[in-house]
């Protein structure tokens, strides 16, 4: 008699860090050029893998499209290698001599990583790179619906490395997911970081454990267009952001807040790009159809073409296209379309100035996204570093696309 799948998934987990604490206390002396070479090898490997591994993450998860997560794929192997390339991760890193200071880098140990459905194998490329460059392990705890992607990329990461002179068991998947298998990796007495990508439950749970843990939640991305911005730019980049991989990341666009003398002119810019503004009865049937009385957002629909969604809320829409606009009057956790939605649709508020349009913007972001993404169109300085100084958020992106 075997054993059932949570003890299972349990004693993967500890063989999984086993093994990478013991390919960590080789790889811990490894030479900035041993390290470097490795991580060479493993974004090809993965850069060449790209469109394999979006095809097999749209399929296993029936989330977006697989051309676009072949460029997140190619985004998380070989462009984020080049932005890191060349740091220093062994040895004296730094030094001061005026305040009589060295910095030395060290390595932290195992790590354990979690990671999400709506973006698995690009996260998977990305923090087995940043891990194994910092000659740290990793272990990955897929999401359940994405089991098979996400090890095939650690997998195809793997095998690299090796190939390259990296220590067998440095880089590790549980593939036997549970609950239980991920909480053992987060508060095995081996794991000595958490990077957790996910919901809030997922990050609030490694936060809890007392190890050191990054974590990056649900955001909620209001784009404010001000009347001084280059409104054919703002459409096209707004609507082809949202429409990217059906949007499935979280820094996408959530909400567009137009300043009203430039909102027709928006929306009507918006329409040729794709846009298809809703009326009344078909916003109150997405209302329905994105969100369960609790609030949580239907899976179903997530990650989604904009035909899918319209479809399956009850109502048809041309075949061109590419996200669904609702017009909406408030910001609040009653009105669940000025909350994150991971598909195709985008909230629509219109503002009078860029003061109002700042109280919505700080509404949306406390209302669910906290900490994460604002978006602002806006040639005049004055009203973007008004921006740049009120957000309770880690980034703020101006006149570009929150996805890319």
């Amino acid at each position: 008699m075997g054993l059932d799948k949570d003890l299972s998934s349990i004693q993967e987990a500890r063989d999984l860090i086993a093994s990478a604490h013991e390919a960590w206390k080789i790889w811990s002396k490894a030479s900035q050029e041993e390290v470097d070479r490795v991580c060479a090898a493993m974004a090809e490997a993965g850069y060449h893998a790209s469109e394999r591994l979006g095809r097999l993450a749209q399929e296993e998860t029936g989330y977006g499209v697989a051309a676009h997560k072949k460029l997140k794929n190619e985004f998380g192997s070989r462009m984020v290698w080049e932005s890191i390339r060349d740091l220093r991760t062994v040895g004296v890193i730094g030094h001061d001599p005026d305040r009589r200071l060295v910095e030395i880098a060290w390595p932290m140990g195992v790590i354990t990583a979690l990671i999400p459905s709506t973006n698995p194998t690009s996260t998977a490329l990305f923090k087995v790179l940043i891990a194994v460059k910092t000659r740290n392990a990793i272990v990955l705890s897929p999401h359940p619906s994405a089991v098979r992607c996400i090890c095939e990329a650690a997998q195809t990461l793997a095998m690299a490395a090796e190939s390259a002179g990296a220590p067998k068991g440095l880089i590790g998947c549980l593939s036997q997911v549970s609950l239980q298998g991920t909480q053992e990796l987060m508060n095995h007495k081996r794991t000595a970081l958490i990077l957790a990508t996910g919901g809030s439950a997922m990050v609030r749970a490694a936060h809890s454990t007392g190890k050191p843990a990054y974590g990056v939640g649900p955001g909620n991305v209001p784009v404010y267009v001000d009347r001084s911005a280059d409104i054919e730019k703002a459409a096209r980049y707004i609507v082809a952001s949202k429409a990217f991989d059906y949007s499935t990341i979280c820094a996408t666009e959530q909400a567009v807040i137009a300043d009203w003398p430039v909102a027709h002119q928006l929306a009507e810019r918006m329409r040729a790009e794709g846009a298809y503004f809703t009326n009344e009865a078909e916003t109150d049937a997405l209302r329905k159809a994105l969100f369960h009385p609790d609030g949580a957002m239907n899976t179903a629909v997530v990650g989604k073409s904009a035909q899918y969604v319209a479809g399956y809320a009850g109502f048809s829409i041309p075949d061109d296209v590419r996200i669904l606009v609702t017009p909406l009057s408030k910001v609040s956790r009653e009105e669940p379309l000025s909350r994150e939605k991971l598909t195709t649709v985008l909230g629509w508020f219109e503002v009078d100035g860029w003061e109002q349009g700042c109280e919505y913007s700080i509404a949306m972001i406390e209302t669910g996204g906290r900490g994460h993404t604002q978006i602002i169109y806006a040639n005049d300085e004055r009203v973007i570093m008004a921006f740049g100084l009120e957000k309770p958020v880690f980034r703020i992106v101006v006149n570009s696309m929150g996805t890319l």
